[in-house]
């Protein structure tokens, strides 16, 4: 008489409760890693808008601003010249329910404009920029002589 080997109901069922179990513990681990990744992406992809004012600025040899607006911040000269379509050089576009904030504590005005200027010697006004999105937020602090970021606050959701 030959018997066969096969797997309960029971058996069937704890596996999959098991599996079911793993997939769950995983979900919010990978949810996080996806968040850290586009957070990483907003400060990597502001950082670069900093990087082209600066190199522009010397490049050029003329002033450029980063300026805000509601949904997106843009990079352009701080006067365009007569024959120069007046158009922003780059763009750095803000995601749904995200905001990103300036702070210039060596301004002169107490309400200046969301703008901020590198000028032709590579130097650029100190300045505090502060993201908040549904990746996370990130503040970073930005020297006047060099343009790099100094990142103080870093949490992904």
């Amino acid at each position: 008489m030959q018997r066969f080997r096969a797997f309960t109901l029971i058996e069937i069922a704890l596996a999959i409760f098991v599996l079911m179990l793993l997939l769950m513990l995983a979900v919010p681990s990978l949810s996080g890693v996806i968040a850290s990744r586009r957070l990483k992406q907003s400060l990597d992809g502001f950082n670069n808008l900093v990087r082209q004012a600066h190199e522009r600025s010397v490049t050029e040899r003329r002033p450029y601003l980063i300026v805000w607006g509601k949904s997106i911040v843009l990079l352009r000269p701080e006067a365009f010249a007569q024959d120069e379509e007046v158009k922003p050089t780059a763009e750095f576009r803000l995601g749904k329910g995200s905001w990103l904030n300036l702070s210039l504590p060596a301004a002169l005005a107490d309400k200046p404009p969301a703008e901020w200027i590198f000028w032709p010697s590579g130097n650029c006004e100190p300045a505090i920029v502060q993201f908040k999105g549904p990746p996370g937020l990130w503040t970073a602090n930005y020297s006047p002589l060099t343009a790099q970021p100094e990142v103080t606050q870093y949490a992904a959701r």
